[in-house]
């Protein structure tokens, strides 16, 4: 996404895209904060460790709906749009790798190993 250099970094919007748009995101963000805000205190006072696996799992499923809607409209704005189909198709092509990048998980090796 290309910025404009006239409002702060985490407010920059593009000519193509609607403030409600990156309003939606930034509102999403500030949830996330306050969800990994909760973890950090619940991990603090010592909570059920289901509790917390519980909001971990939630602001995770969150952040995942954010880059969701950040690679749609990545495709929608970027990559298909005013080009040919063979053009789009390749940019797709590309994106969708992104997108496993993205959304797969790196296993972590256990603790026995």
């Amino acid at each position: 996404m290309e910025s404009q250099t006239s409002q702060p970094a985490d407010q920059q919007t593009t000519a193509e895209e609607p403030e409600t748009d990156v309003e939606a995101l930034l509102t999403r963000l500030r949830r996330i904060e306050g969800q990994i805000r909760g973890i950090h205190k619940m991990l603090a006072e010592d909570r059920v460790c289901e509790d917390v696996v519980t909001q971990l799992m939630a602001a995770r499923s969150s952040l995942d709906q954010v880059g969701l809607m950040i690679i749609d409209h990545h495709v929608e704005q970027c990559l298909i749009s005013n080009q040919s189909s063979e053009d789009a198709l390749r940019n797709l092509r590309q994106a969708m790798r992104l997108w496993l990048r993205f959304g797969v998980p790196v296993p972590q090796p256990t603790q026995d190993s």
